[in-house]
């Protein structure tokens, strides 16, 4: 086996089975108090052991961290949320993004190290919140950055209106890592890269061709 492939295999296996199961212990562990849910999705968290009598939140690191449940209906940040057909809109867009990952893959070097971590981050990403869609429309959230600092708190809410990240997960924050490595992978090493090879010259090469001894006429 490659070690690409086992990059692959081994980092998305892994981040899809953590993203579940702190999705199950979200829906096990807090109570679910936001906007009205359809019967389907609610149909859904019961079936996964939800009890309305925990807490609605718990404290990590106070005016700045805590687990809550959230269900989001739509994409990142809440987008499409009343659009009729967002499912077949998903469905589509995962698909063609696994088709993508799939061809970058294919092209990658046996040893790659980087990019295969990179892939495998947006894949367990994109395959965790689609298990979550498939199951009850709804990808269950839970982690939520926020600050009460009095400063810090006003400035944002009169520059964003909000003091608080939009509540994510851990296939969100895999997504985000894994477009983050693209981007450092093809604006800087990459863009290095090519400034290197446009710096060279045919004098830089070495004298004679394979097979030629040097200073042999070719």
């Amino acid at each position: 086996m490659s070690i690409k492939l086992k990059i692959l295999t081994i980092l998305t296996t892994v981040l899809v089975i953590v993203d579940q199961l702190t999705k199950l212990w979200t829906v096990r562990a807090l109570r679910y108090s936001g906007q009205n849910l359809p019967a389907h999705t609610w149909d859904g968290i019961k079936q996964l052991g939800y009890d309305p009598a925990n807490p609605e939140e718990i404290s990590i690191i106070p005016g700045f961290l805590s687990f809550i449940h959230a269900q989001n209906p739509g994409a990142a940040m809440g987008m499409l949320v009343t659009f009729e057909h967002r499912m077949w809109v998903f469905l589509a867009f995962t698909i063609v993004a696994v088709g993508v990952l799939i061809s970058m893959y294919r092209q990658l070097p046996d040893n790659d190290r980087f990019q295969s971590a990179t892939i495998a981050l947006i894949l367990s990403g994109a395959v965790g919140n689609a298990i979550d869609r498939v199951h009850k429309q709804t990808v269950t959230d839970f982690i939520r950055v926020y600050t009460d600092a009095p400063a810090a708190k006003a400035w944002l809410l009169d520059t964003f209106r909000t003091a608080e990240w939009p509540t994510f997960n851990i296939a969100d924050a895999a997504i985000v890592v894994g477009v983050g490595m693209y981007l450092v992978q093809y604006l800087v090493f990459e863009r290095d890269k090519d400034i290197g090879n446009a710096g060279k010259s045919p004098l830089d090469e070495p004298e004679g061709t394979p097979g030629t001894p040097p200073g042999a006429a070719t």
